[in-house]
């Protein structure tokens, strides 16, 4: 009993010592985020996809690179001890080699990757309200104001210490419309579809797929009412056609809390939820940030 009670002893007096050497040279504050972030999405180096790009090594004493593709920041996480920029890149990026800028100390280099070609397939989709096609001249300059705000919002940076990459499905239905199909309103070819549609019945409960603050929350021409979670880092959530909304501006989310019920409102056929994800401003495929075991195909 009293050799336990001297390991035991012992191990106290370890772990007290180390507490005090972190405290002391800062090491909580560096080893924070290999503990916290989570894993890192799937890696798809094509138009709509994410590139996950190795920036080297986390070691005691360096600072959190800095990367930016063209002007805007792109979130750095770690993960098994390696810095990594994790990439949105637009639907209408041009495959070929591009190249990052990487700042690691005082030091700005670039780094090159590659995109791939990829295509989408096709989708036809008939609206019995062609006010919603073939606008009124009022209806185009509400839409032209509000698409200015939503590309706004969509470059939105907020520095956080971390950013949780693992996100959940904020309803569980059906998969009416997927990511990336290049969309015929009535026959009139429009943008590419930039999130998931999940069948759900109206008044379905809406989840936030991780924590965070509410960005902005309105009432939108094509995309009826929506909430903007950003996550930090240049991570954002969008949530559309919402019958209600249950959150205000500036309001902390946890991941998995109810922020309001789906709907039809906006450009919809039927009730339903279309999520986007956003990173670095970059409207990106959903999937690629669900856990694989959690993936539907």
């Amino acid at each position: 009993m009293k050799r336990m009670e001297l390991r035991e002893g012992t191990m106290l007096t370890l772990i007290a010592i180390t507490f005090r050497i972190c405290f002391r040279f800062g090491l909580f504050v560096l080893a924070f985020p290999l503990l916290a972030h989570a894993s890192l999405p799937l890696s798809s180096n094509v138009p709509g996809g994410v590139a996950i790009i190795p920036l080297g090594s986390v070691s005691s004493g360096s600072e959190t690179p800095q990367t930016w593709l063209g002007d805007q920041p792109v979130l750095v996480t770690s993960d098994h001890e390696l810095w990594y920029a994790v990439v949105g890149l637009p639907l209408d990026m041009t495959p070929g080699l591009h190249e990052l800028r990487v700042k690691i100390g005082g030091v700005t280099k670039t780094q090159g990757f590659e995109v791939n070609t990829k295509h989408y397939p096709e989708q036809h989709i008939t609206l019995e309200d062609t006010s919603k096609v073939e606008l009124s001249a009022e209806d185009e300059a509400r839409a032209d104001r509000e698409l200015a705000v939503i590309t706004e919002l969509k470059h939105h940076w907020r520095v956080a210490q971390d950013t949780d990459l693992a996100l959940i499905i904020p309803v569980k239905g059906r998969l009416a419309g997927r990511f990336g199909v290049h969309r015929f309103f009535n026959g009139e070819p429009r943008s590419p579809h930039a999130g998931l549609d999940v069948a759900v019945a109206r008044g379905t409960p809406v989840k936030a797929s991780a924590q965070g603050q509410v960005l902005a929350v309105d009432d939108y021409f094509f995309n009826g009412r929506t909430i903007f979670v950003d996550h930090g880092n240049g991570l954002i959530t969008m949530y559309c056609h919402l019958e209600r909304i249950d959150v205000k501006t500036g309001e902390a989310v946890s991941k998995g809390q109810r922020i309001g019920l789906s709907g039809k409102t906006g450009r919809a056929t039927g009730p339903h939820l279309h999520w986007s994800v956003v990173l670095n401003g970059a409207m990106v495929d959903p999937e690629l940030f669900i856990p694989a075991k959690h993936r539907r195909r």
